[in-house]
């Protein structure tokens, strides 16, 4: 079952939480900077008009219930976040202050709290536990703090939650990257790999960001490279004798792939190239014909560049064939694409992926955040060239979470 329609609010942010861009920014200088009583005055000119649409919501869609008709506190908390204000009386609970909830934002709620809340992140892939439509019975119990939500939900929204059962394929058993984890069959889907996907290049015009933390003489280029010899083969591409130097076009993706905490010291090198890098583009979605999920070699390097360490003995050797056949570098997702965009991973409709499904394009390639590596010593070399160097002063760091149920067992 695909997502809900949503009436007003996206229901996986909180209200008022940004999407896509960072909620970070200064004023260039010479430019007007609104002051705080009329950026206040603006605050409440919105509210007024936020409530306004909310309340033509209620009336245009009847409340069927609030967020204080729930007893898992998760549950409640999700609800207060995708429900609107309406100070008229619940028709469950009778509650004047709960967030209200009509007919499309509860299903939107279950699809939140219940199928996300549930996704199980399996070696390859992944596949939420628990589904729900219009025509399952009801099969879920949940634990004592739950269950009775769940009986409430499904009684007022006609609804059926159960154990999902998912097709293979979701957890990992797709041929093309069952034989990449085959010694004896790994060379010839790499061959395939660099064979089918696209070049895309790196220009001369384009800058990319390269991060770097406790760095001890941070003006000095070289640090910015790729690591010393005694590093490679640590990271995913690179390996012995084989260095990379990773870097992005989104500079918070390069802190969190870092790992940074509050007490380091960071610095941030912008890098530009000397001349125009063609890289093999593994961010990109591979269209096939007459291919199922099974047989589908772009699902397999979709899943294998989401994957955990337990990956690099095949991303390192990808990074080697495409070095032998003449790339300067790589485009391949980050790892922390599904947090940076927020997305749900591996979707599906009727257990198809929607990598697969035309009109689904579009939604699944905004899903991925490429990453790049060079090959070799590109600053070294020449290849690229150190712009300008600067510290990074970590004002905020924020999580948009969720919450889900845990303890839910057959009925």
């Amino acid at each position: 079952m695909g997502p809900p329609v949503r009436l007003s609010k996206n229901p996986d942010l909180a209200p008022g939480e940004l999407t896509g861009e960072s909620a970070l920014w200064m004023a260039p200088r010479g430019t007007h900077t609104p002051t705080a009583a009329g950026c206040h005055k603006q605050q409440k000119e919105q509210k007024a008009v936020d409530r306004q649409q909310e309340y033509s919501l209620c009336i245009m869609n009847q409340v069927v219930l609030c967020s204080e008709c729930f007893g898992d506190h998760g549950l409640k908390l999700d609800a207060q976040a995708i429900g609107l204000t309406d100070m008229r009386a619940c028709p469950q609970c009778a509650s004047f202050k709960g967030k209200k909830l009509t007919q499309d934002l509860g299903i939107a709620l279950v699809h939140r709290f219940f199928v996300r809340g549930s996704i199980q992140r399996t070696r390859y892939g992944g596949y939420p536990a628990i589904q729900f439509n219009d025509r399952h019975e009801p099969s879920v119990k949940g634990p004592l703090w739950l269950d009775a939500d769940i009986r409430l939900l499904e009684r007022t929204l006609g609804i059926g939650l159960f154990h999902y059962g998912p097709r293979y394929w979701m957890f990992g058993e797709i041929e093309p990257l069952k034989a990449l984890q085959r010694l004896r069959e790994r060379a010839r889907i790499v061959q395939r790999v660099v064979k089918e996907y696209p070049r895309v290049d790196l220009t001369t015009s384009e800058m990319v960001f390269r991060v770097r933390k406790n760095v001890p003489t941070p003006d000095d280029p070289a640090e910015y490279d790729s690591a010393p010899r005694e590093y490679n083969g640590t990271g995913r591409l690179d390996s012995k004798g084989h260095p990379v130097l990773y870097a992005s076009k989104d500079m918070e993706l390069c802190l969190h792939e870092c790992r940074v905490a509050a007490e380091d010291e960071l610095f941030v090198a912008s890098l530009q190239p000397s001349r125009t890098l063609h890289l093999l583009d593994l961010t990109t979605l591979l269209i096939e014909e007459n291919v199922s999920e099974f047989e589908s070699l772009d699902l397999a390097i979709h899943m294998l560049f989401l994957a955990g360490e337990h990956s690099y003995p095949v991303t390192r050797w990808i990074a080697r064939a495409a070095k032998g056949a003449g790339f300067d570098g790589l485009a391949f997702p980050s790892y922390f694409s599904i947090l940076r965009t927020g997305a749900i991973p591996f979707e599906t409709v009727y257990g198809i992926s929607h990598r697969l499904i035309p009109q689904m394009h579009e939604n699944e390639r905004a899903k991925i955040v490429p990453n790049i590596a060079l090959f070799g010593k590109p600053v070294a070399q020449g290849l690229v060239e150190v712009k300008s160097i600067n510290r990074v002063v970590l004002r905020t760091v924020r999580y948009g979470a969720q919450l889900g149920p845990v303890g839910l067992k057959p009925k």
